[in-house]
């Protein structure tokens, strides 16, 4: 009886630990023969205040064995939403819960928020992407560890996102579990 518990105590853990499953958004080879493929977006930081609300998206590609992180964040304000702009010395630093810290190097030239109104909300919104390469060693710490914080510099300003174990979005009312992306979703880039 002790080992059979003991044996659906393990089959619990390994199913709690598991990795997601791969939903891409993309999944071709080139004329060449190189695969390219990119995981869908996933919400990694939600904070809706005062009639503003604020989103930050990760998508992973691997664009012929290169590992790339896709960023996106989207700002809604009655008024203005700062801008933002990233260049080829904008980074991302992640925060692990080891402590150790992760810097994700800008593979975006000079590029800005583009500035949209929504008639439907009678709102401004602004979308900036970019693109990050990941340094040596870093894969491998991401997919060992959950992450705390998120700091990327932009092209003149550093911001910190404090990242949530769970997002249960208000916007688009799904579940998220930030902190744990590079842990489920780094294998669907390999």
């Amino acid at each position: 009886m002790k080992n059979l518990f003991l044996l659906l105590s393990l089959l619990t853990i390994s199913f709690a630990n598991a990795q997601q499953d791969c939903d891409y958004s993309f999944n071709q080879k080139t004329e060449e023969g190189i695969e390219v493929k990119g995981t869908k977006e996933y919400m990694m930081y939600e904070k809706i205040f005062g009639g503003n609300s604020q989103y930050i998206f990760f998508s992973l590609t691997n664009n012929g064995g290169t590992p790339l992180l896709n960023f996106k964040i989207l700002s809604k304000s009655t008024g203005f939403p700062e801008l933002y702009c990233f260049d080829n010395t904008s980074k991302i630093y992640i925060q692990l819960t080891n402590g150790k810290i992760i810097t994700l190097i800008s593979a975006t030239q000079q590029q800005c928020a583009t500035l949209v109104y929504n008639p439907d909300d009678k709102k401004n919104m602004r979308v900036l992407s970019g693109t990050f390469l990941f340094t040596k060693g870093s894969l491998e710490e991401l997919e060992k560890s959950s992450i705390t914080y998120i700091r990327v510099r932009y092209t003149t300003d550093t911001v910190d996102y404090p990242i949530r174990n769970e997002i249960e979005s208000e916007t688009i009312k799904e579940k998220y579990f930030p902190n744990k992306y590079f842990i489920n979703y780094l294998n669907c880039i390999k």
